[in-house]
């Protein structure tokens, strides 16, 4: 089931509600609950090189696949 941000209209009151489709559309058509949209709070990113930031053992593999490579092949691999 999914969450929604729902929003009593009376109130003005906002309320994280974990609730099935039929349940939030229910309370939708009775008038008195909005669906309010929303971003997420946050998102993830990524920041720097992932070569970097991976093993030596993942390293090393790149580097056999490299060497094991044709020449043509080998230029675009980057370890």
């Amino acid at each position: 089931m999914p969450t929604y941000t729902m929003k009593n209209v009376k109130t003005g009151d906002t309320a994280d509600m974990f609730l099935k489709i039929a349940e939030k559309e229910e309370m939708v058509a009775t008038g008195e609950w909005e669906q309010v949209f929303t971003s997420p709070a946050s998102l993830v990113t990524h920041t720097g090189n992932i070569i970097n930031k991976t093993s030596g053992d993942w390293k090393n593999h790149l580097e056999r696949i490299q060497k094991s490579a044709g020449s043509r092949v080998a230029n675009s691999i980057k370890v």
